[in-house]
């Protein structure tokens, strides 16, 4: 069965599924076609069900939750630390809250955060993420929220970190910042999406097992980081919980949905479900 499988070209989502790409694991007579573009570009394909197995941010889930389900896998998730609101000069909150701030999309996760953040709508101009810490570095923007590899560059821009969302986040409720997710298509079917699963999952754990290996593939397609950054950035993002939630990842995601419906994110409720 030919699996289209979405995901980004940054080095923790090809660590992930280097075992796929390099025929390391066996698949159970899956076929894997790596279909890489950027996180915006996924949330947009995952609400037209393009892909069976897809990265997408979290925030993007519930507008998708009829066609796709969770894995139980994949995700990632910072305790502590995560996507950064950056400026050229000092600033807090309050200032950040009068000038225009430049996002990466609107359906990603460090958006639905910052808003939480910010206390509601905001200031803002879509640019794609690559190109954020360029528009706040060069002026064209007052601040910019960074997300991805970015997290580790701006401060070699000369930029200054406004705010840490996912900081906050653990301030906030104690937990992990859950930003991106892997989800499957629904109409695969119950057994189908059981063995499927259990295949990706030993990708994500071939991955850390062969690390090094895995990070050189990776670094094909460096999008700006030299090795010791790339490296740093999938520790970051690969880790325990990318390999199962667990009851900590499980809560942050019921957490974060439950405030972003308190805030009326979605028209609808949120089933937050899980392939068994």
């Amino acid at each position: 069965m030919l699996i289209r499988l979405g995901h980004s070209p940054d080095p923790d989502d090809v660590v992930m599924f280097w075992a796929l790409a390099a025929n390391e694991i066996d698949t159970r007579g899956f076929e894997f076609e790596h279909v890489l573009s950027d996180i915006a570009t996924l949330n947009d394909w995952a609400r037209e069900g393009r892909l069976e197995v897809t990265a997408i941010s979290l925030h993007t889930y519930p507008l998708v939750q009829d066609r796709y389900v969770l894995l139980p896998h994949g995700a990632s998730m910072g305790s502590g630390y995560g996507p950064v609101v950056v400026s050229r000069e000092p600033m807090g909150i309050e200032e950040l809250r009068n000038v225009e701030i430049a996002i990466p999309s609107k359906t990603t996760t460090a958006f639905l955060v910052l808003k939480m953040i910010m206390g509601g709508e905001f200031d803002c101009r879509e640019v794609p993420y690559e190109q954020v810490l360029d528009e706040v570095s060069s002026g064209r923007a007052d601040a910019g929220l960074v997300i991805r590899e970015g997290q580790l560059l701006y401060e070699s821009q000369g930029l200054q970190k406004v705010v840490d969302l996912g900081e906050w986040w653990l301030l906030e409720t104690g937990l992990p910042l859950p930003l991106g997710v892997n989800v499957a298509r629904r109409d695969l079917g119950e057994e189908t999406l059981h063995e499927l699963s259990e295949v990706l999952s030993e990708s994500i754990q071939a991955g850390l097992a062969n690390r090094h290996e895995a990070l050189r593939y990776a670094m094909q397609s460096r999008n700006g980081l030299d090795d010791r950054l790339a490296d740093r950035f999938v520790g970051m993002y690969v880790n325990e919980l990318t390999c199962d939630y667990g009851e900590e990842g499980r809560d942050a995601v019921r957490e974060l949905f439950s405030r972003a419906e308190a805030a009326g994110a979605y028209g609808a409720a949120v089933r937050v479900e899980f392939v068994a």
